[in-house]
């Protein structure tokens, strides 16, 4: 004879006139759990020494033969716990009133061991271990199951379940290792029971799919996601429909799964978990009438557009399968509805979309990922270092493309650097640590998570620091271009984060603008002189000639130029006399002229001559025209036209177009010194 979790006809009426013990036998049980209880036996282990709980025991063990199902040990772990232990006869009588059951044995199909498992927890309590004394009138408690259970304590303790029959403690306070047992004298039953029980009947007249939803306690989640979704003028409308429907501890489940961010659905805020939220929902309705016994192996089409269920045979009768690896039990049948049918299920149902979601919730953020990665921790300690936001940035939405140099990449970066910069610690100051976020920023591109399979060979790539990195394939292989002569390889692609991508590199990234920084280039012979103060005169006698001896120093070379201190410039002047105060008193066309000449008697035009390559009494023809003569005694002296030669105290200060060697008197050739005689 075939099952069905249906009440007798009578059943409702026998419910609310089921029988209490008489005072003659609560004192003989009364007697024989003081005789038995020890307080070092847990609340499992009590009702396995007690006779008159050998029901519950059974049923206990029937519901952990679900897979995933372990209530009793639930119930022998540490609590602490109050339970509501129906008596034998309790069971006896529940069973009494269902159709086909004639003992516990008989729920043998994963839907009715489930609804068995919702019964008992229905009896469970946690986190409190309240004896009959901590109990009030009107008290109401929420049990393990979700639904709440109310005390009355008039004549007696009674406990209320959603039936017009209380149930009463006939044997309170058994202490027990990890709570308390109150043995009570009726099952009692929550509505998510009572809702399964009576289904399969005619439809309710009137009563839509959505108004079942709001009336049954245990899918209350159920109408906050349908109402939050928008989706209650669907689900009131003509149809017919076929619900799914998640009870509120899947619901919570689901939560649990998603972490921290989303402690309620109230946590579905944006448009995009709305939209996520809305698919999830029509994943549950088949746009169709199924009831329990239309039921047949095979995939469903959803209302989420191209999503479908499967519908698959377990153990005798049917599970849900969705795009995950973990099905969901159908825990109660044909609750009918004017405009369709449910049936309720322990598990929210996720189509693939949902799945991606949860994945990406799951990932790391950039940060998170260098954090772990033992070979990024010199990345890490460079972030912290520069301690310009990055940390935070990296951390945030993005999405970002980050090339992440390993700490061998970082090491040799310090090696280049000598003997200044032993560890990035010894990036202390302003201008280094800026030295340190441009190096860094170099490493980021923003605004988009670039994967391997986006890059293309010869693509420029601008940086948060704001200079592009090129992109180099070879073989397979990226690479990555700065503004150095040697390439990165990417060693490790493509690791996704939360918030982006990162690529592993071997070699830190270096923009010009650092290059620039911590590598200068040569100066040519205008800035080196523009670089030393004591030249500083010589600058201002080339800029006062305005013969465009600037632009031809600052040009291609090579040059050697003899350049006179300040001191040589100031006694040139005194010498001069009063006419000549300052460089600047060479303004008329004919001194201009006569300060080019004596400018350009001190350059050599076409060789760089090193102080080493002199030797003595050598010829050095000057761009003016006359030559110089190299002496070399005790050190190294220019010869001009006067009487008094001039001393090299600087030698040898390359530039990028020439050399310079610092003298200390300004040389004059004889074409000067007839025009100032």
């Amino acid at each position: 004879m075939k099952k069905t979790l249906q009440l007798k006809s009578y059943f409702l009426l026998m419910v609310l006139t089921i029988f209490t013990f008489s005072s003659c036998d609560d004192e003989e049980d009364q007697t024989a759990f003081n005789t038995r209880n020890d307080v070092q036996s847990n609340i499992v282990q009590t009702a396995q020494a007690t006779d008159a709980l050998s029901s519950l025991v059974a049923a206990l063990t029937k519901a952990d033969e679900n897979e995933g199902s372990d209530l009793i040990g639930a119930l022998s772990g540490n609590g602490p716990f109050t339970v509501f232990a129906p008596t034998n006869d309790a069971f006896t009588a529940l069973l009494s009133g269902l159709d086909g059951f004639e003992s516990l044995e008989d729920f043998d199909t994963p839907e009715e061991k489930a609804l068995l498992a919702t019964i008992l927890k229905y009896h469970v309590v946690s986190g409190v271990a309240a004896a009959s004394t901590d109990l009030s009138d009107g008290q109401t408690i929420t049990t393990l199951q979700g639904e709440n259970v109310t005390i009355s304590l008039d004549g007696g303790v009674f406990v209320s379940d959603v039936t017009d029959t209380d149930a009463e403690v006939v044997i309170p306070n058994v202490n027990a290792s990890n709570g308390i047992v109150h043995v009570i004298n009726k099952v009692l039953l929550p509505q998510e029971i009572i809702d399964a029980l009576s289904g399969g009947g005619e439809e309710e007249e009137g009563k839509t799919l959505v108004e079942i939803v709001v009336e049954t306690e245990a899918l209350s989640l159920l109408e906050v996601a349908v109402i939050k979704a928008g989706l209650v003028d669907t689900l009131n409308s003509e149809g017919p429909f076929t619900v799914f429907a998640p009870t509120d501890d899947a619901f919570v489940a689901l939560l649990d799964i998603l972490g921290d961010d989303y402690t309620s659905l109230e946590d579905f805020d944006t448009d995009e978990e709305l939209a996520l939220l809305t698919n999830i929902l029509l994943y549950h309705v088949v746009p169709a009438k199924v009831l329990e016994a239309d039921l047949a192996v095979g995939e469903v089409p959803t209302a989420f557009t191209g999503n479908s269920i499967a519908v698959i045979e377990k153990d005798g009768g049917f599970v849900i399968g969705d795009a995950s690896e973990v099905d969901a039990t159908i825990t109660g049948t044909d609750i009918m509805a004017s405009n369709g049918v449910a049936h309720t299920i322990n598990k929210v149902l996720l189509p693939q979309a949902a799945l991606d979601f949860v994945a990406q919730l799951q990932l790391k953020n950039i940060v998170e990922i260098a954090i772990e990665t033992n070979d990024l921790s010199l990345l890490v300690k460079a972030l912290q270092t520069a301690n310009a936001g990055l940390v935070e940035t990296l951390s945030g939405v993005g999405p970002f493309t980050v090339f992440a140099p390993t700490n061998v990449a970082f090491e040799e970066l310090l090696d280049i650097l000598g003997d200044d910069f032993h560890s990035l610690e010894d990036f202390d100051t302003p201008e280094e640590i800026d030295i340190l976020v441009k190096v860094l920023t170099y490493h980021v591109v923003a605004g988009t998570a670039a994967f391997s399979t986006d890059l293309s060979n010869g693509q420029q790539i601008e940086t948060f620091q704001g200079e592009n990195v090129g992109i180099n394939i070879k073989n397979g292989t990226v690479h990555i271009e700065d503004a150095t002569d040697t390439n990165a390889t990417v060693v490790l692609p493509d690791v996704e984060a939360s918030n982006g991508v990162v690529h592993i590199i071997n070699k830190v990234l270096l923009p010009q603008e650092v290059l620039d920084i911590l590598f200068p280039p040569t100066p040519n012979i205008v800035q080196l002189a523009q670089s030393v103060d004591d030249l500083s005169l010589l600058v201002e006698a080339l800029i006062q000639a305005d013969a465009d001896l600037v632009g031809v120093l600052s040009g291609d070379g090579p040059f050697t130029v003899f350049a006179p201190t300040n001191k040589a410039f100031q006694n040139l002047l005194h010498a001069l006399g009063n006419q000549y105060n300052s460089l600047e008193d060479f303004d008329t066309a004919q001194e201009k002229a006569l300060l080019a000449k004596i400018l350009t008697y001190h350059v050599v035009a076409g060789s760089a001559v090193a102080s080493s390559d002199l030797y003595n009494h050598q010829r050095l023809r000057t761009v003016q025209g006359e030559s110089l003569f190299a002496i070399i005694n005790h050190g190294v002296f220019i010869r001009d036209k006067t009487h008094v030669d001039a001393k090299v105290v600087g030698a040898d200060n390359v530039a990028s177009n020439g050399i310079v060697h610092i003298v200390d008197k300004v040389l004059l050739p004889q074409e000067v010194l007839d025009a100032l005689h």
